[in-house]
């Protein structure tokens, strides 16, 4: 079985990949809307920017933080990005009056990241630290 850290990290790409991904076909879309688009509100691409951050900087602190630490960080990372990714899919797009929540592609998108997000924390909940056996911890000689 894969080490618990390689794999949290890999998720943890997985879901970078999704985001970014999602960013991008949004962008396409707004570049080829017809309608107005005046811009984002100020400090908007300053949150982007800090919300991105976070899967990126845990694809390194999942290889290489203590168990604790890092236990606790994918669970609090995980949860934050996972609800920050439900509210801007499913609340922000119905508190502006939105016709739907958010286009398809998008939900598709937001789909992958949470579930990726949820089992990512679910995966850190359950780890659970091993302690290195007599066995393991001998070095091994070369005969």
């Amino acid at each position: 079985m894969r080490d618990t850290r390689e794999r949290l990290s890999l998720l943890w790409i997985f879901a970078l990949l999704n985001y970014l991904y999602a960013d991008v076909i949004a962008l396409w879309d707004i570049i080829g809307s017809k309608q107005a688009f005046d811009g984002l509100p100020p400090g908007a691409l300053m949150w982007s920017a800090v919300l991105m951050e976070i899967p990126i900087a845990m694809i390194v602190a999942s290889r290489l933080l203590s168990f604790r630490a890092n236990r606790m960080a994918n669970i609090i990372a995980g949860i934050v990005v996972t609800v920050v990714n439900g509210f801007l899919t499913f609340v922000a797009p119905l508190l502006f009056h939105a016709q739907t929540p958010a286009y398809p592609e998008y939900l598709f998108f937001a789909t992958i990241e949470t579930v990726s997000t949820v089992y990512l924390v679910r995966l850190a909940w359950t780890w659970t630290e091993v302690p290195a056996t007599a066995s393991s911890a001998r070095p091994v000689t070369a005969s």
